[in-house]
């Protein structure tokens, strides 16, 4: 759940306030906690069968040809996102790193953004050619007390410089304004700003397949524990995203960066440790995945599933069935090396944090988040109509179709608009 998209909450508040921010970050926690809960209860809807992936759920609920349509495009376009933000936010991290420790008295050069991004990329080229995520899960463990610690450094030094800033002379810098200054500004900053939000709340494409891993009897069915766990996650949410992202805001007001560990400077090491920790966050996130057998996949090719491994997994599977390429140290070295490098080149062309968030957010997030786990209860459960479980599925059902619709809007025009003042791979 704890993912970097935690980071560029501060740089969302800017362009909502204090009010809508808080509402909207809140509001977002509430519906997600609540269509999470939805997902975890429909794992097993029908007894004596478990729903292990997001797709064959969707497939229950929509049928197998349309479920397959509505949910894999949706898993994809969040996979292929993710993996582009993470390039930038890994080059961009690396990058400050370097900055920080790298004086002047060193005598260091100005090293360009597009090259820190290939160096990031470089690693996921070797990466990703391991067969699945057990090759990794040490990697993958390192990632996950990474982003805990590294948002609590920014909760902190944020808190300092907020506090150091509304203590002296210099309270009158922190501005709390929306970015923005045109109403056009203002209404598209809104809407990218909700995108931005819905990215943070990312843990649903992947729940089940999560759940699946748990033992299930029909005494101890395995809601029960992942309950559990969805509970403490969120108890890891709740402490994590607040405290940024209020914190943030609260520090820096509308001159936040996208990135809240951008425009932290001191103490230089602790923000140069703390990115460092991203770097090595997305490093496992990029890669990271579950590895239940695909019955897709020839016996003995072990795909695995989350945000890089899912796509080798659909890509693999094409090559072998369709274009009939034989598994094996070939077809992954050319396929996920193609990936690694396509994912790379988006990053290095757009490196824009802010606007990928909103654009992926409300295109890929929104969907699998808020307001298709809404559709399949209704269509599963069937509670009554005009009752209130009806009306709050109904209402998050509008919430995130909206949510889906504008902020891809606002992300775009954020691209278009930083994408005025830049200078492709400077």
């Amino acid at each position: 759940m704890l993912g970097a998209g935690v980071l560029g909450l501060p740089f969302a508040m800017s362009q909502l306030g204090w009010g809508l921010g808080t509402t909207v970050i809140v509001g977002s926690f509430v519906v997600t906690l609540y269509t999470l809960w939805q997902l975890v209860e429909m794992h097993e809807i029908v007894p004596g069968k478990r729903f292990d992936r997001y797709h064959e759920l969707g497939q229950h609920a929509f049928g197998d040809r349309l479920g397959l349509w509505i949910i894999v495009p949706q898993q994809l376009i969040v996979e292929v996102g993710t993996d582009i933000v993470y390039m930038v936010t890994g080059g961009q991290s690396l990058k400050k790193v370097y900055e920080l420790l790298c004086t002047s008295a060193h005598h260091c050069k100005d090293i360009r953004l597009t090259f820190w991004i290939m160096i990031f990329a470089s690693v996921h080229l070797h990466l990703s050619q391991f067969p699945n995520f057990n090759s990794i899960s040490a990697i993958s463990a390192a990632a996950a007390a990474m982003s805990l610690t590294y948002s609590m450094i920014a909760f902190f030094a944020s808190a300092f410089k907020g506090a150091s800033s509304h203590s002296s002379n210099a309270a009158s810098a922190v501005d709390y304004a929306l970015k923005a200054t045109t109403t056009a500004g203002k209404a598209f900053g809104v809407l990218n700003a909700l995108g931005a939000v819905a990215f943070a709340y990312a843990g649903h494409n992947v729940v089940l397949e999560i759940q699946a891993t748990i033992p299930s009897t029909p005494d101890q069915p395995s809601k029960k524990p992942m309950w559990k766990g969805v509970v403490v996650a969120y108890a890891l949410v709740a402490l994590c995203y607040f405290a940024v992202a209020f914190t943030g805001y609260y520090a820096f007001g509308n001159a936040v960066t996208p990135n809240v560990l951008i425009s932290l400077e001191k103490p230089k090491w602790l923000v140069a440790a703390a990115n460092l920790m991203v770097a090595v966050h997305v490093v496992g996130s990029y890669q990271s995945g579950l590895s239940p057998q695909s019955p897709q996949i020839p016996a003995g090719f072990d795909p695995c599933i989350v945000f890089a491994m899912p796509v080798f997994d659909m890509m693999e599977t094409v090559l072998v069935k369709k274009l009939e390429f034989t598994p094996g140290l070939r077809l992954r070295l050319i396929a996920r090396s193609a990936y690694v490098l396509a994912t790379m080149f988006v990053g290095m062309t757009f490196p824009f944090f802010d606007g990928l968030l909103g654009f992926f957010g409300g295109f890929g997030f929104a969907p699998t988040t808020y307001f298709i786990p809404c559709i399949m209860w209704l269509i599963l459960r069937k509670p009554k109509k005009y009752g209130l479980t009806w009306i709050i599925n109904v209402f998050c059902i509008i919430i995130g179709v909206l949510l889906m619709l504008a902020s891809p809007i606002g992300g775009l025009r954020q691209i278009i608009h930083d994408v005025k003042s830049f200078k492709f791979y400077s």
